[in-house]
């Protein structure tokens, strides 16, 4: 089915054609018409399955027929988790509304950039804000932002958000956007306590799932090597150097990890840069578009990049250590073999990561074959693990409970 079958304009045809795009993925075909006729979504689909396109699209398609006269006002919201997924959404926006008659005023509101800025930005009017929770919710203590005539609501990468404490942030935006709107709501998982989000949200939402397809971990050929964990960046050089990959994506566990492991790679002679959360907002922006450019060869990552980030072409992903959930293993090996494309994602494997590896395959439906290489075989064994002391028989105090028992030791002193 080409796009040409979506009831989009003109103009935004010849945009998608010059981006590249000929055929809408699952999640496209099904999510466009049905925000087209203003319908309530609360889709589920596999990260890199072109969710953020299946909301921009039909959104830019309404909003250019129903444009209004005058100064801009705010007609659509879009939160994402992370300040990248907001700067990739509005750029979006930007390219696939390149060629409207009327051309889209879209404001990204992030952390890590001048809030003046985007102060004056959205004062001067503009159609389309894309936020984060934190930065919008600082405007709106200003009293900057006026939201009472949004017209579409979208949540994009929702179940992130729960992890960041969104829940509590929700309810404040709610109040400050009018009863009746659109809701497009987000997510490649969909745990209990997004339902309970989602209801407060929506009541009459359509149900959009394509997990119909083969989820992502059976779509990448995926590779589990047994190393000692002070062999793994030796491991690593010999990959890099005997593979043809163009694009790297290496996560690692924490930030302090993945910028010494950069500077370590640099003086090795290869491309690599880090990215993760402590970095200014300017430079991360460079280092995600000289990554894209090829600049940078091997990027070096905290789980900040597993959700969202819009990187065609990453050749292979690297699990220099593993992610704690199923979830990210999921999300993180997700970056590669995008919109159907072959990817390869690699895991690197300690004695103390086998159980943890192993549930993890359990909960993805899969079991790999554990592989050595030679040179870096994997050594020693398994430590054991040390028996904690005996537990205590009887009933332990609740939280309550020591809470009464200060009260009264407060009331006697």
């Amino acid at each position: 089915m080409p796009f040409s079958t979506l009831k989009l304009c003109p103009q935004i045809l010849q945009a998608l054609a010059e981006a590249g795009y000929t055929q809408p993925t699952s999640i496209q075909e099904k999510v466009i018409p049905l925000v087209l006729e203003r319908k309530d979504i609360m889709a589920r689909a596999q990260t890199g399955s072109g969710k953020s396109a299946s909301f921009v699209l039909p959104m830019l398609e309404l909003w250019s027929a129903n444009k209004g006269e005058g100064k801009a006002k705010i007609k659509a919201l879009v939160l994402t988790p992370t300040r990248e997924l907001t700067v990739q959404v509005a750029e979006a926006f930007v390219t696939f509304g390149k060629f409207l008659h009327v051309k889209p005023k879209v404001v990204s509101v992030i952390g890590g950039e001048k809030i003046g800025e985007q102060l004056y930005d959205i004062q001067q009017g503009c159609d389309i804000v894309v936020a984060t929770s934190g930065r919008l919710l600082d405007i709106m203590s200003k009293k900057q932002i006026d939201l009472s005539r949004v017209e579409f609501f979208v949540l994009d990468e929702a179940d992130k958000m729960l992890d960041l404490g969104f829940e509590q942030e929700l309810g404040s935006i709610l109040e400050a956007l009018p009863a009746k709107r659109q809701n497009l709501l987000f997510s490649a998982t969909y745990p209990e306590k997004m339902q309970a989000i989602a209801s407060k949200i929506t009541k009459n939402a359509v149900d959009v799932s394509i997990e119909a397809e083969a989820p992502t971990v059976e779509l990448i050929k995926q590779r589990a090597i047994e190393v000692n964990k002070e062999n793994r960046a030796p491991l690593l050089r010999q990959l890099l150097r005997e593979n043809k990959w163009e694009l790297v994506l290496v996560f690692m566990a924490n930030k302090r990890a993945a910028d010494n492991i950069a500077v370590k790679f640099r003086k090795h002679g290869f491309l690599a840069e880090s990215f993760h959360g402590d970095l200014l907002q300017e430079d991360r922006s460079w280092t995600l578009k000289s990554f894209k450019e090829r600049k940078i060869r091997v990027l070096f990552a905290t789980d900040i990049a597993s959700r969202g980030l819009d990187i065609d072409d990453v050749s292979c992903v690297i699990n220099f250590d593993l992610p704690r959930a199923t979830e990210d293993y999921i999300h993180r090996i997700g970056r590669t073999g995008r919109a159907g494309k072959e990817g390869l994602a690699i895991s690197f494997i300690d004695h103390e990561d086998k159980a943890h590896f192993a549930l993890i395959q359990k909960r993805c439906g899969m079991k790999l074959e554990t592989e050595q290489i030679k040179g870096f075989e994997l050594e020693g064994v398994a430590p054991q693990k040390e028996k904690g002391s005996a537990p205590i028989k009887g009933k332990r105090k609740s939280k309550k409970d020591k809470l009464r028992e200060a009260q009264k030791e407060g009331a006697s002193s």
